[in-house]
């Protein structure tokens, strides 16, 4: 349930407001209407955009590195993305108008999710077999990280370029062994399917020696600069939609069901709750407040980035995040 305060001061906010025009938000997801987007059409649904003076759409996406050139061209001046691949994007395209600006999943989802009938339960299981790597998938952009802290041999594994669609079905059918992609979708979505939860092993490379950050909202910088106050009031939204989320996930839910009719509830509620578990309400989290990263943590994701990857330019963490929009106060601390 959304607190009191939060319903009261976004009734005052619209009345004040209602005779301006409220600042249009377009904003780039990074998949489909599942469970982990459930805080921001919730956000929608309950005025909290709309209490900051923004008008928000949202628009799906296809993939963790689909939201990073629409908002770097000014197609959208928000979205969700991968952060290490705004980095790489950064890098490649110097002085692009895009950067990370509030975190969200503080522990990143990028995953090996395997059957354990076919003989995958652990890194090195994976040599010698087949993975589905879909070539836009975040996890998979990713991999190479993870196969040299985990020892891999490259070329050990034999790679399968897969399309989303196909990802998890393949995996379900037994043609390929693994496959790689964010923990939550991929798991439900071989449930979903039928695969028994016993037969289903998930690898979080987070929890074998990747120490990356994941996806976080990203701004249009040209946008930003000219208005920086939507900017704040759209992160100020995103939290407090988050903890709507966590304080009623079944309202959420109706929301996201309201884009997405076919989508199965039970099933989006535990994508949702998985997310928020895993990846949003971190220790880090809940001690520091959502949205911001940790400097020191950041530079070792930067420099266990360049092991796998040749950056063409010195790395400037400032590029990739800017925290100077967060919202100040206690509206980050989720709980």
């Amino acid at each position: 349930m959304i607190p009191r305060h939060v319903l009261f001061a976004g009734a005052v906010a619209v009345a004040a407001g209602a005779a301006s025009a409220q600042t249009e938000m377009p904003f780039a997801l990074d998949w489909k209407f599942e469970g982990p987007a459930a805080p921001y059409t919730h956000a929608i649904d309950a005025g909290l955009f709309e209490a900051q003076g923004l008008e928000v759409t949202i628009t799906e996406g296809a993939g963790s590195l689909d939201a990073i050139p629409k908002v770097a061209t000014g197609a959208f001046p928000v979205g969700f993305a991968d952060i290490n691949s705004v980095m790489r994007f950064l890098d490649q395209n110097p002085g692009a108008p895009v950067t990370a600006v509030m975190m969200i999943y503080d522990k990143p989802p990028f995953s090996v999710v395997g059957r354990v009938s076919q003989g995958v339960s652990a890194p090195a299981d994976l040599e010698g077999r087949v993975l589905g790597a879909p070539p836009p998938d975040g996890a998979w952009a990713q991999f190479p990280i993870f196969a040299a802290e985990n020892g891999l041999d490259m070329d050990a594994i034999t790679v399968e370029p897969v399309g989303f669609p196909t990802r998890e079905p393949m995996l379900a059918q037994g043609e390929v062994d693994a496959v790689t992609g964010f923990s939550f979708s991929s798991t439900l979505n071989l449930i979903r399917l039928g695969v028994p939860e016993d037969d289903i092993s998930v690898i979080l490379m987070a929890d074998h020696g990747v120490d990356l950050y994941g996806n976080a909202i990203i701004v249009n910088t040209d946008f930003a600069e000219a208005n920086p106050e939507a900017v704040t009031g759209f992160l100020t939204a995103i939290a407090q939609g988050w903890q709507a989320a966590i304080d009623d996930p079944d309202a959420a839910i109706e929301a996201l069901l309201k884009r997405n009719p076919a989508a199965d509830a039970d099933l989006e509620k535990r994508r949702l709750q998985l997310s928020i578990d895993d990846n949003v309400l971190t220790d880090f989290v809940r001690e520091n407040g959502m949205g911001n990263i940790d400097p020191e943590r950041f530079a070792a994701a930067i420099e266990q980035t360049r092991t796998v990857y040749e950056f063409q330019n010195e790395p400037d963490a400032a590029a990739f995040f800017d925290d100077s929009y967060l919202p100040e106060g206690d509206v980050l601390m989720l709980k």
